[in-house]
């Protein structure tokens, strides 16, 4: 193992695993009930609502948790948000019923903003200037495979037994293992991060408005998608793969796109990515795919189209921002986003019910075309920062995948003050 590895990994390691059962419960969990809910004949307009409601919870706890772990302290507070998103886990599979479902999602995606936030201070915590970026990235990459495997899951069991929501029970209680069994110093409190949309707009007026129609677009997908998917004759197993494979192609399509973007107008990227994302919803409407592999072909080329558009704008907005203010723009972008996420599966959900479930991408190609249209209206009006005096694109996960506390650890953030000892003198007996 190199020193490299053993100085700035190790001691990260017991979260970081802690990190990825958190997120095999939330994708597990996130995909099991529309599915479930759509094999009890639930309205799709209920459906959508368990997307709206987790991501109103989650920008809530995003605004108000810190507040919340100030008061009682990190490691309670993890205890106590991540003992109610297992409950929660458990009692969505005894209590089968919609109204119930979309109430308890909201308290899970506020305790999902506090137990992800509390998991980033404490990487913030052991991370140095040195050692922040191949942590930051090692961190976007478990929340993907988090994410990925969890959906995957959905294929080994009936969702209509309880079995399923055990086992997101099981990967809740694993998550919380790592840091309350700890020994490692209270982190620093959590930031509070504030949604100054004026001068979010002033910023950037394109990472305004399309991330807000991104957030639209993805959060009508990813709530409904496995509706749709039950809808178009897909079983467990293909809408499993389906999901998983939109999330992964946009994390493949996320560099080449990102690099593209370093060597030119990063909005004529997201004008192209948007067109196409718009493009592929579009063929799915008119084409109807009977053929299963064709129709996750041409929703995978809709994922990674889409899915790396939230990045992009990200870095396009960083472009005009100084490094002191990267958090604050990234953070404020990122609830942002989540507002959009709040909006498109309450939009979703009717549209699908009146139009048929291919109309979900009817919702998602709108708020794309809307993005296509802003971005070449803006482009004419405000000349792109010149490539050699903006950073490198850096990939980032998308949205509600991380919360703001995580934005410390990117690399584009301004340097850390020094937090005591360094991962270089840390031995792995003090890791986390």
């Amino acid at each position: 193992m190199s020193t490299e590895i053993r100085s700035n990994i190790l001691p990260v390691l017991a979260l970081l695993v802690g990190t990825l059962f958190l997120y095999l419960g939330n994708g597990l969990h996130s995909l099991l009930l529309p599915v479930r809910g759509a094999a009890e004949g639930y309205p799709t307009t209920s459906l959508g609502l368990l997307g709206t409601s987790w991501a109103s919870g989650f920008v809530l706890g995003c605004l108000i948790a810190p507040a919340l772990v100030r008061r009682i302290g990190h490691a309670r507070a993890f205890s106590g948000f991540i003992s109610m998103i297992a409950i929660i886990a458990l009692l969505t599979g005894i209590v089968v019923d919609s109204l119930w479902w979309i109430v308890l999602r909201a308290v899970t995606g506020f305790c999902t903003a506090g137990t992800s936030m509390i998991i980033e201070s404490w990487l913030n915590e052991r991370a140095t200037n040195k050692s922040r970026g191949m942590i930051f990235s090692l961190y976007v990459t478990i929340t993907l495979m988090g994410a990925v495997g969890g959906q995957l899951v959905i294929p080994f069991a009936d969702v209509k037994t309880p079995i399923l929501f055990m086992v997101c029970g099981i990967f809740y209680c694993v998550a919380m293992m790592p840091t309350t069994l700890s020994n490692a110093q209270t982190p620093q409190p959590l930031k509070s991060i504030k949604l100054d949309l004026p001068a979010l707009y002033r910023n950037s007026p394109v990472s305004f408005f399309g991330i807000l129609l991104v957030g639209i677009a993805n959060g009508a997908f990813g709530t409904l998608g496995a509706v749709f998917g039950t809808k178009a004759g897909l079983t467990q197993g293909e809408i499993a793969l389906m999901m998983s494979a939109t999330i992964f192609a946009g994390a493949v399509m996320q560099l080449p796109a990102g690099r593209l973007s370093d060597m030119m107008d990063r909005r004529y990227v997201l004008i192209v990515l948007a067109g196409l994302a718009a493009l592929a919803g579009l063929f799915v409407v008119i084409l109807e795919p009977v053929n299963v592999t064709v129709l996750i072909v041409m929703i995978s080329i809709y994922g990674a189209t889409s899915n790396a558009l939230y990045p992009i704008a990200v870095a396009h907005a960083n472009d005009f921002a100084s490094p002191e203010d990267f958090v604050k723009v990234s953070g404020g972008l990122l609830l942002l986003y989540g507002i959009g996420t709040v909006i498109g599966p309450t939009i979703g959900g009717p549209v699908m019910t009146a139009a048929g479930p291919y109309a979900l991408f009817l919702v998602t190609g709108f708020s794309h075309v809307a993005l296509v249209i802003y971005a070449m209206i803006r482009s004419r009006i405000r000349k792109a920062k010149p490539v050699g005096a903006r950073e490198s694109f850096t990939a980032t996960s998308a949205g509600p995948l991380t919360t703001p506390e995580s934005l410390a650890l990117n690399p584009r953030a301004a340097p850390l003050p020094e937090h005591g000892v360094d991962a270089e003198e840390t031995s792995p007996g003090a890791a986390i």
